[in-house]
């Protein structure tokens, strides 16, 4: 797997979803001992914790919500999306978004597990600056 400033080097990494981000990320860093790693405007925060990360995001904001559950997903960085992804189609998962690349240089692709969770599985094709999209480091 390729670095990605873009990206916590974390590989699972938990997406949670408030209605206020600012006040969520602070008050992780303050009760759990999180650091801000990356803020995107204020609908994003990358927290991490020794080797772990977590995802915090803006409920309004969360991409294609479950019925009645928006609050959360689990991220995955994977070698190659494409291969990941059509493993999980010949198992039959649910394909919510196909493999796309992105301008934080991450190829993603989204899916649903059998219980309704959603999970998206990204591969770093690039390491791209955050301040090229709208990151910004605290």
């Amino acid at each position: 797997m390729i670095a990605n400033r873009s990206s916590p080097s974390a590989t699972v990494i938990p997406v949670l979803a408030y209605a206020d981000v600012t006040e969520a990320a602070a008050w992780q860093c303050q009760a759990f001992g999180f650091a801000v790693r990356l803020r995107v405007g204020t609908h994003r925060a990358q927290l991490v914790f020794g080797d772990g990360a977590v995802i915090v995001t803006d409920r309004e904001r969360v991409a294609d919500p479950l019925p009645g559950d928006s609050s959360h997903s689990v991220h995955v960085r994977v070698r190659d999306a494409d291969e990941h992804h059509a493993r999980a189609t010949r198992a039959g998962a649910r394909i919510i978004r196909p493999p796309t690349d992105y301008p934080f240089g991450e190829r993603q692709y989204t899916a649903e597990d059998p219980g309704g969770h959603r999970w998206t599985f990204s591969q770093s094709i690039a390491d791209v600056d955050p301040s090229s999209w709208g990151g910004s480091a605290p």
